[in-house]
């Protein structure tokens, strides 16, 4: 049997290359910026003093430019001084992945140095706080809308226009207003991510909404279905598992518009850790930070992809195991409980 290519248009991936492929996404990144930072040929430019010799604006753990470096060794060459020592190194911002790594761990186990900051965990909680209420918010919102928009032509030519015209608005625009209509804790955070998300999550279940296919609604009109039933029983059910698709991808959508939410009024939230470690140039803090919200969207869609699997199980192209498993052991429960019956002998009269 030919082997198939790796790069087959329109072709799906055995699973042994989807599992390879996956993980490579996520080493190479890792292998670059390990290079980055462990090679000693690669893009270094600075030096770390280990020794400043002679020179009296040189400490032990200076940063110093290369060539800046450089000319005062052969300035303290010529005059038979004792050579500073160093070696070459990246800038702080730039952290090497066990600096990270390290931050990481120390960011839930370490108390915070100021008073008034708050754990890591802390600022996380705040920040999902402020995410769920403002995406559950915008979905109960937009999600009906949209249904109704992508239903009915009349509905989205009274909506859908000016909908499109919002939604370029950017929504940090509306943070001052929010603030002088409620406040600065935590409400108008919330209302920025509503305004980020509901007005492109109406047109988006909108156009989803039209990809109901046609021969469904003939269907069902043939078997005198009415408008009501129409909607309810032929296009929201058909429209599911791609309108569940959207809220997944629509969730990521509003984790970004959190970033400038929690610096409207009091900063607040992963934001204000962000920020707080930047203004101390702990920069290992700001990438642990990040990564964590990267870890988190990701498991939350993962959860979501999965329970979307099995929920919506007629659309996925492989049984997952799970099903394969609990349609095994209920078939072979089948046989036990309800065995065939023999054949009754029937007469001819």
């Amino acid at each position: 049997m030919p082997r198939r290519p790796w790069f087959a248009v329109l072709q799906p991936l055995s699973s042994r290359r989807r599992t390879l492929l996956g993980v490579s996404s996520f080493l190479i990144p890792l292998v670059v910026w390990s290079a980055v930072s462990y090679l000693p040929f690669l893009w270094k430019p600075l030096v770390r003093v280990s020794d400043p010799g002679d020179v009296s604006w040189f400490q032990a753990g200076m940063l110093v430019d290369r060539h800046a470096f450089a000319q005062e060794v052969e300035r303290v060459e010529a005059e038979e001084g004792r050579v500073p020592a160093g070696r070459r190194a990246n800038p702080i911002y730039l952290p090497a992945p066990h600096e990270v790594a390290r931050a990481l761990y120390t960011a839930f186990t370490t108390k915070p140095v100021l008073r008034g900051d708050k754990w890591l965990h802390e600022s996380l909680a705040t920040s999902i706080k402020t995410i769920f209420y403002g995406f559950t918010i915008s979905s109960l919102l937009g999600v009906p809308l949209g249904i109704l928009c992508g239903a009915y032509a009349a509905a989205a030519r009274l909506t859908e226009p000016v909908v499109d015209f919002i939604r370029y608005m950017p929504a940090p625009a509306f943070g001052a207003l929010m603030v002088a209509i409620l406040g600065i804790h935590l409400e108008p955070k919330v209302a920025i991510i509503v305004i980020g998300t509901f007005f492109q999550q109406v047109l988006v279940v909108a156009n989803t909404v039209r990809r109901v296919e046609p021969s469904l609604l003939e269907a069902a009109q043939t078997l005198g279905a009415k408008r009501r039933h129409l909607l309810l029983r032929v296009i929201v059910p058909a429209s599911l598992p791609d309108l569940y698709n959207d809220l997944r991808i629509l969730l990521g959508w509003a984790w970004t518009y959190l970033i400038v939410a929690e610096v409207v009024g009091v900063s607040s939230g992963i934001t204000f850790f962000i920020n707080q470690q930047a203004k101390y140039r702990n920069f290992d803090n700001v990438y642990a930070a990040i990564v964590i919200i990267g870890v988190i969207g990701l498991a939350t869609d993962q959860v979501l992809g999965f329970f979307g699997q099995r929920i919506f199980a007629w659309r996925s192209l492989r049984p997952s195991r799970f099903r394969t498993l609990v349609n095994r052991f209920f078939s072979d429960r089948y046989l036990v409980l309800f065995p065939d019956k023999p054949e009754t002998a029937t007469t001819r009269p």
